[in-house]
């Protein structure tokens, strides 16, 4: 039992490990954050590309040629304000390049500097939403350039606000191109109106595409949170295309409803056509920039002339809130990724999500999740103690019995079965607490990362934000003493060497969860304590019994 214990705490330190440097990924010194204050950003006109248009072919529903480019020079800038986003539409493409999230500051202690999911900023690193409609004759590309009627927008007293923005081609062909923001969303509708004047059929599809580059290459990691392209269909509810995967081939998947999305840690930017009953094209391809692309192309439409015609999709920018993407496209809550314990992290987030609509506190709500969790596996966790409570009480005679047989394992290991057999114990037994523990951790970890509801949740005192370390580092010590006073239940292990691993673990697990999300060490605090407290209780009955 002492060995197997010994490697089940063992293999959870390597967990922490690996735990600690996917936590580092975001939250460490060498971690990226995409971030800015609410100031218009100042764009580099000539370090910055624009995306070409992509080769959609009109007749075969695939992925055709490039529009000839115009000038390379900068569009007006349309600026939209909604209660939660702060907007910036180029002129050139219709392209929105600057999105801000008026709702989420970087940092608690800067609440002025909001994360900026979208921008065009720099040579180093661009995202963009993009689009336009491709036909035989006259294409609306990214670098198409619209008239408007105005420059700033901003939702006040109503609910919604359009920005219609206009193409008049040379041969009859309008193009109105229509955005419409809603109040208290992270959506946007993008509508096309072509209206053919011309003498001519015209023959187009519209098409919309997400369009970054790579972020700088983080140092390996043994744990993650993705950062890439997602293609949803009702065949493949979620593929993960990897920039690694689009350098290796382009993609083109034809479905029936679905989505496209480029996808990082708490957020998301995703396009999600409208119309259910049609045939979509989803593909990815690389840029001529170093730039990464998803994109989803609208079924082909024929207009005759004097005729108009539309097409529709949405566009999504902002955080991965569970309840509120759920509702926008089928399977859009899956980019909420929980690894693979995602059976117990869902469940879980469920629960403190309950629970926190009562003690609207997310930290108390974790104590009570532990609380629960505890009630669950009380009897399997109480069987466990119960064993390591005998195996403390017979010690003394196991102790002897390796003393009398140290040069015979054969008949030590037998005398030590005969123990066990009398007894009544399980030498295994005490392994269950341990085994029910890691599973349960890892998956709230991915919890309290994943999930943006938690992001800068606030506790007690001085832990303002649970998705951190702890600043003062009281709960990494508050963990590293309950763990010490579990251990002092818990019979010694008889080998030296594994006696003296084990007393040192107690500070080694310290060390790690000084730099853990307090949440996570909340969580672990609090179940230590419940566990010292039904293990002092078993623990004592048995003594008393057999006293």
């Amino acid at each position: 039992m002492d060995t197997a214990r010994f490697l089940l705490l063992i293999s959870l330190g390597l967990v922490l490990t690996m735990i600690y440097t996917a936590w580092l990924k975001d939250y460490g010194p060498s971690g990226q954050t995409t971030s800015s204050s609410l100031e218009t950003p100042v764009l580099q006109s000539d370090s910055v590309p624009f995306a070409e248009a992509p080769a959609l072919d009109i007749e075969e529903s695939g992925i055709p040629l490039s529009a000839s480019k115009t000038e390379e020079s900068e569009g007006e800038k349309i600026r939209v304000t909604t209660d939660v986003l702060d907007i910036e539409i180029n002129t050139r493409g219709g392209t929105i390049e600057y999105a801000a999230l008026k709702q989420y500051p970087v940092t608690k202690k800067n609440p002025t500097k909001k994360i900026m999911l979208l921008h065009r900023k720099s040579s180093d690193f661009f995202y963009v939403v993009q689009g336009g409609v491709l036909s035989k004759g006259n294409a609306i590309t990214p670098e198409t350039y619209f008239y408007v009627e105005k420059t700033n927008y901003a939702i006040e007293n109503e609910d919604s606000i359009t920005v219609p923005l206009y193409f008049n081609s040379e041969d009859g062909i309008k193009v109105t191109k229509n955005i419409t923001f809603y109040k208290g969303q992270y959506v946007a509708d993008i509508d096309y109106e072509i209206n053919n004047q011309s003498q001519d059929n015209w023959t187009g599809r519209a098409y919309g595409e997400i369009n970054r580059t790579k972020q700088k290459e983080q140092e390996s990691r043994l744990l993650y949170t993705y950062t890439g392209a997602v293609i949803s269909t009702p065949k493949n509810r979620y593929e993960k295309i990897s920039f690694d995967d689009i350098d290796d081939e382009e993609e083109k998947v034809l479905a029936d409803n679905g989505w496209a999305a480029m996808l990082q840690h708490y957020f998301l930017t995703a396009l999600i056509p409208k119309e259910k009953e049609e045939t979509y094209t989803y593909y990815t391809r690389k840029g001529s920039s170093k730039n990464y692309i998803v994109g989803a192309a609208l079924p082909t439409k024929n207009i005759a002339p004097g005729e108009t015609i539309g097409f529709s999709h949405r566009a999504y920018f902002g955080p991965k809130t569970q309840k509120e993407i759920e509702k926008i496209a089928e399977g859009l809550s899956l980019t909420v990724d929980y690894g693979i314990f995602w059976f117990i992290a869902k469940p879980l987030y469920w629960l403190l999500d309950y629970i926190n609509t009562f003690t609207k506190n997310w930290g108390w709500s974790i104590v009570l999740v532990t609380v629960f969790l505890k009630l669950l596996f009380y009897k399997l966790s109480a069987a466990g103690y119960r064993s390591m409570a005998n195996m403390r009480r017979v010690q003394p005679r196991l102790i002897a019995i390796k003393e009398r047989h140290k040069d015979d394992r054969a008949q030590l290991n037998k005398a030590m079965m005969d123990i066990y057999k009398k007894e009544k114990i399980n030498p295994l037994g005490g392994c269950f607490p341990i085994l029910v523990q890691i599973p349960v951790f890892i998956s709230l970890y991915w919890v309290l990362l994943e999930s943006v509801e938690l992001r800068q949740a606030e506790f007690i005192l001085w832990i303002d934000d649970l998705s951190i370390a702890d600043p003062f580092f009281v709960l990494p010590l508050l963990m590293g003493i309950t763990m010490f006073l579990q251990q002092k239940l818990n019979p010694a292990p008889m080998d030296p060497i594994q006696a003296k691993v084990m007393a040192v673990l107690p500070v080694v697990f310290t060390v790690f969860f000084a730099f853990f999300p307090a949440g996570l060490v909340l969580y672990w605090v609090a179940n230590n304590v419940l566990s010292i407290v039904q293990q002092w209780a078993i623990t004592r009955s048995i003594e008393k019994n057999t006293s």
